[in-house]
């Protein structure tokens, strides 16, 4: 049924690809040399057209119904057959489409079943050649199609019928994986939402490939038995194969360069080149102009097809309007002809449909990513967010730091929260990212450094006004929304000291860690473990009292002679005591924040935690 949108869609596009405006390649200058016009399509050309029209629309299909109906319908695209019945399996049936008509269908049905999945030949009165002729795919027989003619085919339409047949085939396949993939997505859907999401995905995204790999075999066979047709089809179906490799830009300027013996190259939309292949590649790539790059696409958008800028003929990746980059030739000795405009065309659909696809699951992935990233900051169970973590490529285990990030010059939106995922993977962090109202949030699987994400963030937005607090060591997921609310802590505190620009490590807070909400006898153990530990530890082992030394110490106003006297000591053996204190936990006493620190372990020791029990 020539009504498919795929079909129709193909053939518009077919009426107005890219080519260049009447006279040749279009050029910067005023002068342009003749070209030599390409010879008229010839109707074994229009054939493969059609032929390559219909494939489209064949795996453009919603349903193995429609497509059996499409093949049916198109057949005479293949030469002149009659298409007599068609059958697709169902369990272990074959069931007829509802347009096969009524004249011998009983025979032809008997006859079907009869050649057990293998092809064979059919008679049918008043046709002197028929077959049946069975659609099979990897997982097996999908179904029949019985073909006849008044007179026996040629060999050229013998081989586009077996075109028709396996491509027919392959779509059957397509619509067999994915309304099974459709079934299961249906079954598995009350179990866990989000592990099947990122499970399902990583089996389309093998089966697609599976698919793709049989689709090149497929036109790789059609570039063989056709390549005497012309060099459009030819073209058309290297591209096509092209694209469906999956092998990106690279992939596409190796070919293009390949057709056109041109150096073929990709620019994003920005100006910065991804791909080049052939000789004259500028080392270093020269650095783009925002101004005059804005100005050449705008130029290059308002008109039909492939353009000359310089010693380029540039086109637009356009698909559905976005401009993903560009895509170019370079043509020093103005060498194209409306063939080279002509493979340059197919290139740049081949590479729009290969970075649309691209750009979707890298869009799909973020958003994964950050999902579990929210749910690992407000609280989720391990068993999921280890699943849902390797299957975005991130590995939870071991220890994690909760990283804050806040500048005071940018608004915390998208394009700030890439812009720190971009620095944070430049300077070798892995992490999970995502954003709040006023902040970026990364869950790092290694300790930051101390100044390399601050200095890269601050090249990256031109100010160094910016903060950035990171948490304690955090070893379980069950932990990462309190490690969070410590790595706010570390933010604020820096915030709202002399020096507020910069990183701030909460372990190293000191007394600030114990001050404001959220403190509770956990953190005062780490504190006093911090200050005191090293003393408690040599108590422990020596049978000694540093600690309560020290206490008293503090408790007397650092008083030598009163000291001395509540302890009922000497006054030189406190004063060894007192260094001894200095050189086993390595703290001055002279200094104003140590002394403060320690006087403040020595009260919660003794106090919260019941040092002296």
């Amino acid at each position: 049924m020539v009504g498919s949108r795929a079909y129709r869609l193909y053939h518009r596009r077919s009426d107005r690809r890219g080519s260049l405006p009447k006279g040749g390649a279009r050029r910067h200058a005023t002068t342009a040399p003749k070209r030599s016009r390409l010879p008229v399509r010839t109707p074994a050309a229009h054939a493969l057209q059609e032929m390559a029209a219909l494939s489209h629309a064949l795996f453009d299909a919603s349903d193995e119904g429609e497509i059996l109906r499409l093949a049916m319908n198109h057949l005479v695209a293949a030469g002149p057959y009659n298409a007599e019945a068609g059958y697709l399996k169902v369990g272990h049936d074959l069931v007829p489409s509802p347009g096969n008509g009524p004249t011998h269908a009983v025979a032809v049905a008997r006859r079907v079943r009869e050649l057990a999945g293998q092809d064979g030949k059919v008679i049918v009165a008043g046709m002197s050649w028929g077959r049946a002729l069975g659609l099979r795919g990897p997982a097996g027989l999908h179904g029949y199609l019985v073909v006849t003619a008044v007179s026996r085919p040629t060999r050229a339409e013998r081989s586009l019928l077996a075109m028709l047949v396996r491509h027919t085939a392959a779509a059957l396949s397509v619509a067999v994986a994915r309304r099974g993939r459709h079934e299961d997505a249906l079954e598995l859907h009350r179990l866990r939402k989000d592990t099947l999401e990122l499970h399902q995905l990583r089996k389309d995204a093998l089966e697609l490939h599976r698919l793709r790999e049989e689709r090149t075999v497929l036109q790789r066979q059609l570039i063989t038995v056709a390549a005497e047709l012309g060099y459009e089809r030819a073209v058309h179906a290297l591209m096509a194969d092209v694209a469906a490799s999956g092998g990106g830009e690279e992939a596409v300027t190796r070919a293009l360069h390949g057709l056109t013996g041109l150096p073929a190259l990709v620019e994003d939309r920005f100006g910065r080149l991804r791909s080049w292949t052939g000789p004259g590649c500028p080392v270093p790539y020269p650095e783009p102009d925002p101004v005059r790059r804005e100005d050449m696409l705008h130029a290059v958008a308002r008109q039909t097809g492939p353009v000359r800028i310089g010693d380029r003929v540039v086109t637009l990746i356009r698909p559905h309007g976005e401009i993903l980059g560009v895509l170019a030739l370079v043509d020093v000795r103005d060498e194209a002809d409306e063939r080279t405009v002509l493979a340059l065309g197919h290139a740049a659909t081949a590479l729009a449909l290969e970075l649309t696809h691209l750009r979707s699951l890298a869009e799909v992935e973020l958003r994964l990513r950050r999902e579990l990233a929210d749910d690992l900051l407000t609280g989720t169970d391990g068993p999921s967010a280890y699943a849902r973590s390797a299957a975005v490529g991130h590995d939870l285990h071991g220890s994690h730091y909760i990283v804050v990030v806040q500048w005071s010059n940018r608004t915390t939106d998208d394009s700030f929260a890439q812009s720190v995922g971009r620095v944070a993977a430049a300077v070798g962090m892995r992490s999970l990212l995502t954003r709040r109202s006023d902040h970026v949030v990364l869950i790092a699987g290694d300790r930051p450094h101390a100044h390399a994400l601050y200095e890269a963030l601050a090249r990256e937005n031109g100010t160094r006004s910016g903060t950035i607090g990171v948490s304690a060591s955090c070893d379980a997921v069950d932990d990462i929304p309190h490690h969070y609310r410590e790595a706010q802590r570390a933010l604020d505190v820096r915030r709202h000291s002399r020096e507020r620009f910069g990183t701030s490590f909460f372990d190293e807070l000191g007394l600030y860690r114990i001050l404001g909400p959220g403190s509770g006898r956990r953190e005062l153990e780490r504190f006093v473990q911090e200050w005191l530990g090293q003393l408690i530890d040599y108590d422990s082992r020596h049978h000694a009292t540093m600690v309560e030394t020290l206490s008293r110490y503090f408790d007397c106003g650092g008083n030598y002679d009163e000291t001395a006297d509540s302890l009922a000591i000497h006054r030189s053996t406190l004063r060894y005591r007192l260094q001894r204190i200095r050189d086993i936990g390595g703290h001055d006493l002279a200094n104003v924040e140590d002394r403060l620190n320690l006087q403040v372990a020595t009260r919660v020791w003794k106090i919260v935690l019941g040092g002296l029990d």
